[in-house]
């Protein structure tokens, strides 16, 4: 179904954005240049996400929030520079004071808590690698992360250590130190309160020299068969945290940041803590899961001028109706970004209808550290596309062999150019996967998209997601795009399964919308409205009606698990699947 472009004017209009002239930027643009717009750490000692992120900032306006937490209990806590500065050297120090060596991991299992925060950045200060986990997560895969991951200190609640970790301690040999959040005191050998350990370290701290390849992130995805993957990020990837905050989410000084996302995510660490951080603006971090109307309160409250959150979250604010939208205004809110899959066309739309402001989509992963594609604020908008590459990011477009770039408008591989400074340096334990992933200078994502004659990029599902029926090749996002563009469908997902005839037969599982019941008639018109948009060969030939899509905790509808349970087939890894889901 065409789109039509949105020309997107600055709002307000007294605020540029900072890539105006796309082309020009681009063609100027280097990483060493966009390196040297950050401090550095004193002495010429090297480049620390931990100083980029606060200690520079608490030197000049230490004042400044850099952190207002908004608590399930209206609790509220304001956090200055200054203020994360002290604690996360006090974290520095009790890493220190536990022996800890450079390099070695911290993990993290808490929900979206104050103290988190001092954790992550004093990780940094004293040069260890910090990976965060689900608190959702149960015990299987947190052993498996802890002992893949090598985890010497584990910062979490005692419920989460007493239900999750402490029946088998024994089999991670590596975890030295437990450091419970909510306890004053400490339980045993090993299990220290660290509000304690905190209120008796020093609150200075002198960040060491830091090579800008030395690690520094450690984030698990799920594989589909095999054992989780544990992508490794170094400090220099802050260049790439910078630029994108800079030109995607378009940072100016005065903003006041939301970015939805879990701590345990890649985005929750990535976009809710070091890029607003590294631009010295104010984030919000909610510890309540998704509540429609708590959220519009923050929109609204909060001053809420960037937003950047999930096509899944953005499915359930449609979902709400327009009627209450209007009993609220937010006057702030200048963008809106989304992340985690493909933004259908249509929630892009809702945006500019409801809320005045398109949504801007953008594309990247756990392994590219930071966004690499995106619609950005002041370009041209082509809904359903995922964008522009960001300055200093070549992407294309190989053929399925690899050896060629495909022509304009042909789908095959998305691949970008190795050597950005995110980009993750090992898959732990996987030295053979790992070099699998790169081919003749090129990362290969395991995305099939295409490229229009704009530069725009198209997403057409995961390699292993993509349908063959009747000699077709189906992308399950561009038949979901027409689905949810039904009145009745509020999400779908869409899958093949093997068909003696047509090789895979295309399904679709649909949520409705509230006032829809589902219906063989209902059936038959989402049937025939495929049809007339997409063709026989293209649209479902059979839907299924589901009252929620298995996601996981990014938001991402795990297509494969759908897959597997139609098929009685293994589901493979479902570490990562929301056990529950918040309805709007």
């Amino acid at each position: 179904m065409p789109y039509r472009i949105i020309e997107e004017s600055p709002v307000p209009p007294n605020i540029t954005p900072h890539l105006q002239k796309y082309e020009e930027i681009c063609s100027q643009f280097t990483w060493q240049s966009a390196r040297s717009e950050l401090e550095g750490l004193p002495g010429d000692r090297g480049l620390n996400i931990a100083h980029e992120a606060v200690d520079c900032h608490a030197a000049t306006a230490g004042n400044r929030i850099a952190i207002r937490w908004l608590g399930t209990d209206d609790a509220r806590e304001e956090i200055s520079y200054r203020t994360l500065k002290e604690q996360s050297n006090r974290f520095a120090n009790v890493l220190a004071l536990l022996g800890l060596k450079k390099g070695e991991t911290v993990f993290s299992l808490t929900g979206r808590i104050p103290l988190l925060y001092s954790v992550v950045i004093g990780s940094f200060k004293h040069l260890n690698v910090f990976c965060p986990l689900f608190e959702s997560f149960g015990p299987e895969p947190v052993a498996q992360r802890l002992q893949r991951g090598h985890g010497v200190v584990l910062v979490t609640t005692q419920q989460q250590f007493f239900r999750k970790v402490e029946h088998q301690w024994d089999t991670l040999p590596g975890l030295k130190h437990i450091l419970l959040v909510d306890v004053e005191d400490h339980q045993g050998p090993g299990i220290w309160s660290l509000p304690r350990l905190l209120n008796e370290a020093p609150k200075t701290w002198d960040i060491p020299a830091t090579s800008p390849t030395d690690p520094a992130l450690l984030h698990f995805t799920s594989g589909t068969t095999s054992l989780p993957k544990g992508a490794l990020h170094v400090h220099e990837a802050v260049v790439t945290h910078y630029v994108t905050g800079k030109y995607v989410l378009d940072f100016h000084p005065d903003d006041v940041f939301w970015c939805t996302a879990d701590p345990g995510w890649v985005t929750g660490t990535s976009y809710s803590i070091i890029t607003p951080l590294v631009h010295g603006i104010t984030t919000v971090i909610d510890q309540s899961d998704f509540e429609a109307k708590r959220w519009l309160h923050i929109l609204s409250d909060e001053k809420i001028s960037v937003l950047y959150t999930s096509p899944t979250a953005i499915r359930r604010l449609i979902r709400i109706d327009e009627s209450i939208w209007h009993q609220y205004t937010f006057p702030h809110l200048r963008s809106i970004h989304s992340v985690g899959e493909p933004l259908d066309p249509n929630a892009v739309l809702w945006g500019k209808r409801v809320l005045n402001r398109p949504i801007h989509d953008s594309w990247w992963q756990t392994e590219t550290g930071g966004i690499m594609i995106a619609n950005f604020p002041g370009q041209p908008i082509k809904p359903g596309s995922m964008g522009r590459p960001i300055p200093g990011i070549t992407a294309t477009i190989l053929t399925s062999s690899t050896t060629s770039e495909a022509a304009p408008g042909e789908t095959g591989i998305l691949a970008l150019k190795a050597g950005w400074p995110s980009m993750f340096r090992q898959y732990i334990h996987d030295n053979e996967r790992y070099e699998k992933c790169f081919f003749g200078g090129w990362y290969l994502t395991g995305d099939l998209a295409n490229m229009d004659s704009d530069g725009y990029f198209w997403f057409k599902g995961r390699a292993d997601d993509i349908i063959k029926t009747a000699g077709h090749m189906v992308g399950p996002f561009e038949v979901e795009s027409v689905l949810t563009a039904h009145p009745a469908v509020a999400e779908a997902a869409v899958f093949g399964i093997p068909d003696a005839m047509l090789g895979e037969l295309v399904v679709a599982s649909v949520v409705l919308h509230s006032g829809y019941t589902a219906s063989e008639m209902l059936h038959q018109d989402i049937i025939g409205y495929g049809r007339k948009h997409l063709g026989p060969a293209i649209a479902p030939r059979k839907i299924q009606f589901a009252s929620q899509l298995p996601k996981n905790n990014a938001g991402k509808i795990m297509r494969r698990i759908l897959k597997s349970r139609e098929c009685n087939l293994p589901t493979g890894d479902v570490s990562t699947l929301e056990n529950t889901v918040i309805e709007a």
